[in-house]
């Protein structure tokens, strides 16, 4: 037997073992094999088994080398075939038949043939070279051929197990759209549910466990009766007949009244002594009373130098006055002269015995030399504020909800306007007028602050004289300085105080300083507004979110000159105040219908 450089045996050489049953099958040493019906039935199932493999099963995407291999040797393909351009090894090979006699051995350094030309592996023992050779396919070696039969006998196996059929379930299962159907929660049980704990009460049960008879349903009655049109006798809400305790207080009233008030010139004291003033004003217990029943939405104090006397607005259309001065407790009486909020009130400047007060539909004016709410003034148009045009109080120039203003002169017969005008805005929310210049006033609305003539108003194309600009959000009120007009306050919903110079009323009113301020009072509090005190020029008082509650004085120039507050007095907020116009005494109304008095 020759042997290569390699080691291994010469190209178609049999080992010594293959050549010996040669020998004895054939005697004349030829190579020819002859087959058994069983071992061709065997070669047929092996050339169909091909395409088994010995790897693990493929993963998607990806070909394994035994798959590769199969291919190459013509069991690759959709139907065990090879691919285009390849020549399947198992077809019959062109060559010869090998030689009976081995040929010489090749010169030293020939390279080794692979496995597919011929060359017999040295492990093997060619135990099956008599019965691996088929008709057409002789040329395969030893190595092939057992290689063949593992793979024979391995597919066989293997298709008893039926992997590949559980393989493909499995592949269809995990590959398979889930539905995104969401499914119902499934309800409690009754006996899963806390049992909730209801009050006997709530059960209509009596105290002794007794069921409590139904009641018929009735209508829901109004808390109040609608106030009707036209004149109201002045009677307080809780009596209908003549009562010593209200004819006592009307009686007051009218006394304060008669009583002229001191012709003094209005001037500006020094900074310093004012202060000095603020600081000896204080609250106590005796100066704080309910004096109406819901939220306090406008405060007028009566000008008498001899008797605090208060009047207070709430939003269900009460008034209430109050004789601070009067220590028993029925210092203070309710009146219903409107179905709506009070959202302004004034004592004439003229006549403090006549006390103006207006609601949502109507302008009334309380006589109390004649205990009657007089009607002045009835629209459809929702109103929100007034104030007087003249000194003597005969004429008025009054705001509506819905942006216009109208002109009300109390001396004209009937309820109607003398003149409605549309301004432009979308809101007017107060009008105020210039305490030098009568024919001014200033409306502040939605985002708007402007100044108009009263003598050119009409009824469309109104431009105004000056314009205060600056606000982003909605005004709650803007007024003028009590004795010359030449600073005009503003509260805005941007958490803003601004103050303007209205010296010169040019077409756009220049800043002259901004504060700080909490305005976010929310809808269970009336909106803050800023007024001057008419002692003192260049100062204003507004409420506060502030802690602890307290009222604050500001001056023009935005600096924070005092803070009303009493840790054991006030625990609330005082959206609406008022000051007396002479003397040093302030009153702050809360959302509860409280007052507090601040006196020296």
């Amino acid at each position: 037997m020759a042997l290569s450089q390699a080691g291994t045996l010469e190209r178609g050489e049999p080992s010594p073992r293959t050549q010996q049953r040669m020998q004895e099958s054939t005697p004349t040493g030829t190579a020819e094999l002859r087959l058994s019906p069983e071992q061709g039935e065997r070669r047929a199932v092996a050339a169909r088994q091909l395409r088994v493999l010995l790897t693990p099963l493929a993963v998607a995407g990806r070909r394994l080398p035994q798959k590769r291999l199969l291919d190459a040797y013509g069991g690759g393909g959709a139907e065990g075939r090879a691919p285009a351009g390849k020549r399947l090894c198992l077809e019959p090979s062109p060559r010869k038949p090998a030689p009976a006699s081995p040929p010489a051995a090749p010169p030293a350094g020939t390279p080794a043939g692979n496995g597919l030309d011929g060359v017999w592996d040295a492990d093997s023992d060619g135990s099956d070279a008599g019965d691996a050779a088929l008709d057409g396919y002789s040329q395969l070696s030893a190595y092939e051929r057992k290689r063949l039969k593992n793979i024979t006998e391995n597919a066989k196996f293997f298709a008893a197990l039926k992997l590949h059929e559980s393989a493909a379930r499995l592949h269809q299962i995990a590959t398979k759209r889930q539905s995104h159907v969401t499914k119902r929660a499934k309800p409690k049980k009754a006996e899963d549910e806390t049992v909730r704990r209801r009050s006997m009460r709530l059960q209509r049960v009596e105290p002794s466990g007794i069921p409590m008879p139904e009641m018929p349903a009735q209508p829901e009655a109004e808390e109040y009766p609608q106030v009707p049109a036209g004149p109201l006798p002045m009677i307080p809400e809780d009596q209908m007949g003549d009562s010593k305790l209200t004819e006592d207080l009307l009686a007051t009233w009218m006394r304060i009244s008669e009583m002229k008030a001191n012709d003094t010139e209005k001037h500006t004291c020094d900074l310093k002594r004012y202060q000095d003033s603020l600081n000896s004003m204080v609250l106590s217990e005796n100066n704080i009373k309910k004096v109406v029943k819901y939220r306090v939405c406008s405060m007028a104090i009566h000008p008498s130098e001899s008797i605090i006397f208060v009047a207070a607005g709430d939003k269900s259309g009460q008034i209430g006055l109050w004789n601070v001065n009067c220590e028993s407790e029925e210092g203070a009486h309710v009146f219903i002269p409107h179905n709506y909020p009070v959202s302004c009130m004034h004592f004439s400047p003229f006549n403090p015995a006549h006390l103006l007060s207006l609601s949502n539909d109507t302008l009334r004016c309380g006589d109390v030399t004649r205990a009657v709410f007089d009607e002045i003034c009835r629209s459809e148009e929702s109103l929100s504020s007034f104030d007087f045009l003249e000194d003597n109080a005969s004429t008025a120039i009054v705001g509506h909800w819905d942006g216009g203003v109208a002109v009300v002169d109390r001396r004209t017969p009937g309820t109607s306007s003398e003149l409605s005008a549309d301004i432009g805005f979308k809101r007017t929310r107060t009008v105020h007028v210039h305490p030098v210049n009568k024919q001014y006033f200033i409306a502040a609305g939605s985002v708007d602050v402007c100044i108009y003539d009263v003598r050119y108003l009409k009824s469309n194309g109104n431009k105004p004289v000056s314009s205060l600009k600056g606000h982003t959000k909605s005004v709650a009120s803007a007024y003028f300085s009590p004795v010359t007009g030449n600073r005009v306050v503003t509260v805005c919903a941007d958490d803003k105080l601004r103050v303007y110079d209205t010296t010169s009323l040019s077409s756009t009113v220049a800043v002259l300083s901004t504060v700080r301020h909490n305005n976010n009072t929310g809808r269970w509090l009336t909106r803050f507004r800023a007024i001057w005190d008419p002692k003192q020029e260049g100062c204003f008082v507004v409420g506060s979110m502030a802690r602890p509650r307290q009222i604050e004085v500001f001056q023009d120039t935005g600096k924070l000159l005092h803070s009303f507050y009493n840790l054991d007095c006030l625990g609330s907020v005082c959206s609406i105040n008022v000051v007396h116009p002479s003397k040093n005494i302030l009153v702050g109304g809360n959302s509860s219908g409280r007052l507090h008095v601040f006196k020296e």
